[in-house]
C-alpha cells in the first residue's frame, strides 16, 4: 500500500484559497496597477455615476428634440432683472464661475497636502467648501425663481411641460452632489486640521476628495453647456 502524500496548495506553487485567495487575487491586481484600494473605488463610483448622469443628459437632449411643443429659451427663462434690464443667464455665469474657481482651490489644496502643509491645505479645503455652498445658495435661489413663475415638474406655463421635469431632475441631482461634496471637504478638512494624516504622511485622501469634486465641476459644464447654452 503506497503512502499519499499531501502538500499544502501554497507549496506547490499555488494561490491559497477561500477568503485568503480572493484577497490575494485583489492585492495582486493593487500591486500591478499601482492604485490604492481608496483611488480604485472612488474611480468605480465616478464611472457609474458618470452612467447615470449621461442617461440623465442624453434623457433630456431626447425630450427636447421629439418634443412638439416649443421649448422655452433658455436666455429668457434665467434672466434676471438688473437696473430693470434683463440680463440673460447671468446668474448660471456666476454659478459657473464659483465652481470651477472651486476647482482650482482644491487643486492648490492636494498640492499643499502633498507639500506636508496641512495648514494651507485644509484653508483651501474649507475655501472650496464655502464655494461649493455658495453655487447650492445661488441654485436654491434660481429654483425658487422658477417655482414663483410656475414652472413645476409636471407642468410649465412657458412652453413645453418636459422643461420643469428634466430641468429639477438634472439640477437637483446635480445640487445634491454638490452638497454632498461640501459635507465631504469639510469632514477631510476638519481631519487635516487634526493632524489625522500628518503622522502617516499619507495625504491620499485629500486626493482622492478631490477627484471627486473635479467630477461634480466636470458634470456641471456639460449641464451648463446643453441646458443653459442649447
Amino acid at each position: 500500500m503506497s503512502s499519499q502524500i499531501t502538500t499544502h496548495p501554497t507549496a506547490a506553487g499555488h494561490p491559497p484559497a477561500g477568503l485568503r485567495g480572493l484577497v490575494a487575487d485583489w492585492s495582486s491586481d493593487q500591486r500591478a496597477f499601482k492604485v490604492s484600494w481608496g483611488k480604485a473605488m472612488m474611480w468605480i463610483f465616478l464611472l457609474s455615476d458618470t452612467f447615470v448622469f449621461s442617461c440623465f443628459l442624453i434623457g433630456y437632449m431626447t425630450v427636447r428634440m421629439t418634443t412638439t411643443v416649443p421649448w422655452p429659451n433658455p436666455s429668457e427663462v434665467f434672466a434676471l432683472d438688473i437696473a430693470g434690464q434683463p440680463v440673460p443667464l447671468i446668474l448660471i455665469a456666476i454659478m459657473t464661475f464659483v465652481l470651477i474657481t472651486s476647482s482650482g482651490t482644491m487643486a492648490m489644496a492636494v498640492n499643499y497636502a502633498y507639500r506636508r502643509q496641512p495648514l494651507q491645505c485644509a484653508y483651501l479645503m474649507l475655501a472650496t467648501a464655502w464655494l461649493g455652498e455658495v453655487f447650492v445658495c445661488m441654485q436654491a435661489f434660481e429654483w425658487t425663481k422658477l417655482i414663483q413663475e410656475g414652472v413645476r415638474p409636471w407642468g410649465n406655463p412657458m412652453g413645453a411641460e418636459q422643461f420643469g421635469s428634466t430641468f429639477f431632475m438634472i439640477t437637483g441631482f446635480h445640487g445634491f452632489h454638490v452638497t454632498c461634496g461640501v459635507i465631504y471637504l469639510l469632514v477631510m478638512a476638519s481631519k487635516v486640521l487634526r493632524g489625522h494624516y500628518h503622522a502617516s504622511g499619507n495625504y491620499q485622501p485629500v486626493e482622492i476628495a478631490g477627484l471627486y469634486w473635479h467630477f461634480v465641476d466636470l458634470v456641471w459644464v456639460f449641464i451648463f453647456a446643453l441646458y443653459y447654452l442649447w
